[in-house]
């Protein structure tokens, strides 16, 4: 290759490297926005992708596909209450979830939306101040199981309302607000089947100062119960209020009445400034402890123990031993004789065979030829004629 082809595709590469990290560093910065929320009702926060299309630097494509991430500022996961959901990145993102008494305050939420197709990256922090409910909590509560919906659906405002009217028709009342809405995927339910018309269910829980209806109330009887366990409809008299745009699997439906518990009152925050002619008293320094007795304990008292334990098994295995004095004068004498007497004929015979000139006995020789190695018997007999072949070989 020549040298100004190669210096050419030096820079063409050059070119191509720096117009990709161009574009991977586009971001911009969305102004701050702030959102509140109550204790004890649904907070939602829909991210719509048209606001963020605008915000993508030198974005013309309206229908590019957009996928958010959230999590807390500083931090990699979101608030405990708090869930995101999006489906795919041609549909906008939703925050939702319940807070409770111990998250009240502010939570800072970072939102990062990037586009797929110039890998632009837009973001956003939501400031979330959660207060308390006006009226506290409710004390009834209810909560539905929707067959034919996913979470993402029932998350927008409009089908909310729908859904707190069937609500109401059921009830009976009008105070009814949406406390959570919950993917039944997080209850440990099935992913569905990739078929047209099948959704993953949703649970939506709905709260009121006022009591249960009569219709409820038969839903979760004993007898309703037994019917469910029989694959038998509940009795309930309100099945046509939610149709046709919910499907509620009645038999999975929960009444919960909750009680206000008693909050103790916490401590009480000063201006952190003193009082006129009061004076800053410092706490009195610590007592040194001595710490030589406990260090004395712990280590003598563990070698005491060692060292005892080491006497009593010297003394059983080197004073508590008999002795060959000691067991001959605790045996007989006719015992002694009869044993000494088989260990002399023993050495006696030893003695003769040792100085004894006579060939060794056939049972000591070896079976085989040490020169040829041919195995031979030892004491030959006559030939067995069993053991002849009966072919030549």
């Amino acid at each position: 290759m020549e040298g100004p082809e190669l210096l050419r595709l030096w820079v063409l590469a050059a070119l191509a490297l720096g117009g990709s990290q161009a574009t991977v560093l586009d971001h911009h910065v969305l102004p701050d926005l702030r959102l509140s929320a109550e204790t004890g009702a649904i907070f939602v926060h829909e991210l719509e992708r048209e606001l963020f299309l605008e915000a993508f630097p030198g974005s013309e494509d309206d229908d590019a596909p957009v996928t958010f991430r959230a999590h807390l500022w500083d931090h990699p996961d979101l608030p405990r209450w708090l869930r995101f959901t999006q489906r795919d990145p041609g549909q906008p993102g939703f925050l939702y979830g319940c807070p409770l008494g111990p998250e009240l305050g502010t939570h800072s939420i970072q939102v990062l939306a990037y586009n797929r197709h110039t890998f632009a990256t837009v973001s956003q922090r939501l400031l979330i101040s959660v207060t308390p409910a006006p009226g506290g909590d409710a004390p009834f509560q209810a909560e539905f199981l929707v067959g034919n919906r996913n979470v993402e659906e029932l998350l927008p405002e409009a089908a909310r309302e729908m859904f707190l009217q069937a609500s109401a028709g059921v009830w009976e009342r009008g105070d009814l607000h949406i406390i959570n809405v919950t993917s039944a995927l997080d209850r440990g339910g099935r992913v569905p089947l990739p078929i047209e018309g099948r959704r993953e269910g949703v649970y939506v829980q709905v709260g009121s100062h006022s009591p249960f209806s009569p219709c409820l109330a038969s839903a979760v009887s004993p007898q309703s119960r037994s019917r469910c366990h029989r694959g038998q409809r509940p009795l309930a008299s309100c099945y046509d209020t939610f149709a046709p745009h919910f499907s509620i699997r009645w038999c999975n439906l929960t009444l919960l009445q909750v009680w206000p518990s008693p909050t103790t009152p916490g401590p009480l925050w000063g201006s952190g400034e003193l009082e006129d002619g009061g004076g800053f008293e410092p706490p009195t320094e610590v007592v040194p402890r001595e710490l030589l007795p406990g260090f004395l304990v712990t280590l003598l008292v563990p070698l005491a123990v060692a060292a005892l334990l080491c006497l009593l098994l010297g003394h059983l295995m080197c004073c508590r031993r008999e002795g060959v004095e000691k067991r001959d004068l605790q045996t007989s004498d006719i015992q002694l004789v009869h044993h000494s007497s088989i260990h002399g004929d023993t050495r006696e015979l030893r003695l003769m065979a040792g100085s004894r000139d006579v060939p060794r006995p056939l049972s000591t020789l070896p079976m085989f030829n040490v020169r040829t190695g041919q195995r031979i018997n030892p004491m030959p007999g006559p030939r067995d004629g069993a053991r002849v072949p009966l072919l030549p070989q």
